[in-house]
């Protein structure tokens, strides 16, 4: 039997709003950041635009928080809830869990559970390494020192701090763009682990299944 309580209908009657929200805050920051030479006033336009969106995830989140019921012991079964509210940045990882959603609404069949991990895994990064490298930038090309001067140095930096590699030829000099820097870290562990533990099960898998199918005395 579906779930039908109050906070599962709250979920399915904002999931594709704030998933539209997440992207539009992505967008809005980014024009925020890289678009220099806009109008102070369109540049602040587009801020206000992601300080709004952040107030409605705020408010979808104590909504929810009401309506679970759980009091103190939601914080501890929605840490990820936590973390994204915390850092709205991560919220355009929404997309991944609305595409799931869209599926099952529909009635279509899912990808296999290994092919689910690794097109996750590759959204999820995507998304991350756009929005951290947003981040990193902003925080960093106006520093003393900085060696991240460019969206394109920020670019590359996110993408050998999440394929675990860093070359350490331009690094974060700032403390919020090495604490940035520590989250990536650690989020590129989190997915490069996931990816390859699925790709390992599957070999696995396939090799079992072709151990069961030679035939007897071969």
């Amino acid at each position: 039997m579906d779930d039908d309580s109050p906070m599962t209908r709250w979920e399915r009657r904002t999931e594709v709003p704030l998933a539209i929200g997440s992207l539009l805050f992505l967008a809005g920051y980014a024009v925020h950041v890289l678009a220099h030479d806009l109008p102070e006033d369109a540049r602040e336009a587009c801020f206000s635009l992601v300080m709004a969106i952040w107030a409605v995830f705020l408010v979808d989140y104590l909504v929810r928080w009401r309506l679970s019921g759980q009091g103190r012991r939601f914080l501890r079964r929605h840490v990820l809830d936590t973390v994204v509210l915390v850092l709205p940045l991560l919220r355009p990882l929404r997309v991944v869990k609305l595409y799931d959603s869209v599926l099952r609404r529909r009635g279509e069949p899912r990808l296999p559970l290994y092919s689910r991990v690794i097109f996750y895994a590759s959204l999820s990064v995507l998304l991350l390494g756009f929005s951290g490298a947003l981040a990193v930038y902003q925080a960093e090309y106006k520093a003393p020192h900085a060696t991240i001067v460019t969206f394109g140095d920020s670019v590359w930096w996110a993408a050998s701090t999440l394929a675990t590699v860093g070359y350490g030829d331009v690094t974060p000099v700032t403390p919020r763009g090495r604490t940035i820097a520590v989250a990536m870290m650690a989020c590129g562990l989190g997915l490069l682990g996931a990816v390859t533990g699925s790709f390992s099960s599957w070999l696995l898998q396939r090799f079992s299944r072709e151990g069961d199918e030679k035939p007897p005395g071969s």
